[in-house]
C-alpha cells in the first residue's frame, strides 16, 4: 500500500488520539488520622485507702496520659466523680488534705448509729456545683448494689452526690440509699473495681485501681475495717473477674492502711504515685498496641 493511501487513517488515528482524554492515575486518598484510644479509669472501693486514687490520677495527669471516661466503686466513686468534673490531681490533694471526714459523718441514732450519707451527697454535689452526671466534663459511672435484687447498679445520668452516695453505702455502717422505689449499697458486693462499668462508657483501654483488703491472715481492727475486709472477701471472685478483664492493674501498697485511718491519707497519695509510676511502661505498651490494632483493623481508603 503506497504512503499516499496509509497517510490519511494515520492522521486521523493521531487526531483522535490527541482529542482523548489523558488517563490519570485514581487520586491518592488523603490520610485521616484516627482517633487515639480512649482511655478508660476505673477506681475500686476501700474506704480511706482510696486516696491512694489521687496519687495515681495525678502520676498519669504527670506523664501526659490523658483518661477519657472514669468509673468508680464506693471510695472510687468519690474521687472518680470530683475529677471527672474538673478537678485535676493537685486540685484533687488539696481538697483531700483539707477535707474534714468528721463533717461527713452524719449519724442517726434511732437507725442504729448507721451514718446516713446525706452529707456525703451534699459534699460531692457542693463540690460540682450541683452538675448532674451527664453534664460532668468526662463521662462518669458510679456502681452500686440494689439491695432489693443484689444486682449492680450503673448510674450514668442524674444526681452526682445520690450515685456517689449510694456506691459508698457500706452495709451495716451507712444506711442504704433510697433512690425512687430502690435501695443501694455499697458497689464493692458486686463490682469491686468497675472495669465493665468503664467498657460501658467507651473505653477502649482499662486502667484499673485496686486498693481492695485481701484476707492475709490478720484481724481486722474495728468495724468498718471488719465490714470493708468482709465485703472484699465475698466480691473477691467476682473481683478477679472483672480485674483479668483490665488492661493494665495498678494495686497502691495500701494493706497497712485501715479503712478509716485518714491520718495516712498522705502515705495513700504517695503510694498511688509509686504504684501509678511502676505502671507506666505497661499502660504506654498497651497504647501502643491498641493504636496499632486501630491501624490495622481500617482498611485503606
Amino acid at each position: 500500500m503506497s504512503l499516499r493511501r496509509l497517510l490519511p487513517p494515520l492522521l486521523a488515528t493521531l487526531l483522535l488520539a490527541a482529542c482523548a482524554p489523558a488517563v490519570r492515575p485514581p487520586p491518592t486518598p488523603a490520610h485521616v488520622p484516627l482517633p487515639p484510644p480512649r482511655i478508660g479509669l476505673a477506681l475500686g472501693g476501700g474506704a480511706a485507702k482510696g486516696f491512694a486514687h489521687i496519687g495515681v490520677i495525678k502520676m498519669l495527669e504527670a506523664n501526659g496520659i490523658r483518661v477519657d471516661v472514669v468509673a468508680g466503686t464506693s471510695a472510687g466513686s468519690v474521687v472518680g466523680a470530683l475529677y471527672a468534673g474538673g478537678m485535676d490531681g493537685f486540685a484533687l490533694q488539696q481538697d483531700a488534705l483539707a477535707l474534714d471526714e468528721s463533717s461527713l459523718r452524719d449519724v442517726r441514732l434511732f437507725s442504729g448509729g448507721l451514718v446516713r450519707g446525706q452529707a456525703l451527697q451534699d459534699y460531692i454535689n457542693t463540690q460540682l456545683d450541683h452538675t448532674p452526671i451527664e453534664r460532668l466534663k468526662k463521662p462518669f459511672a458510679a456502681v452500686a448494689t440494689e439491695l432489693e435484687n443484689g444486682q449492680r447498679t450503673v448510674f450514668t445520668r442524674g444526681n452526682t452526690g445520690e450515685a456517689v452516695r449510694a456506691s459508698c453505702s457500706i452495709p451495716g455502717v451507712f444506711e442504704p440509699t433510697a433512690i425512687g422505689l430502690r435501695h443501694y449499697v455499697d458497689g464493692g458486693v458486686t463490682s469491686p473495681v468497675p472495669v465493665d462499668a468503664a467498657r460501658q462508657l467507651g473505653a477502649d483501654v482499662v486502667i484499673a485501681v485496686d486498693i481492695s483488703s485481701k484476707a492475709d491472715g490478720r484481724n481486722p481492727e474495728g468495724l468498718v475495717d471488719i465490714v470493708n475486709q468482709s465485703i472484699s472477701i465475698m466480691g473477691q471472685t467476682l473481683g478477679a473477674q472483672e480485674l483479668a478483664r483490665a488492661d493494665v492493674v495498678i494495686r497502691p501498697q495500701v494493706a497497712g492502711i485501715g479503712a478509716t485511718d485518714f491520718a495516712q491519707k498522705q502515705q495513700a497519695i504517695l503510694e498511688g504515685e509509686k504504684a501509678a509510676l511502676a505502671a507506666l511502661p505497661a499502660i504506654r505498651a498497651r497504647l501502643a498496641a491498641a493504636r496499632q490494632a486501630r491501624t490495622i483493623a481500617t482498611p485503606a481508603r
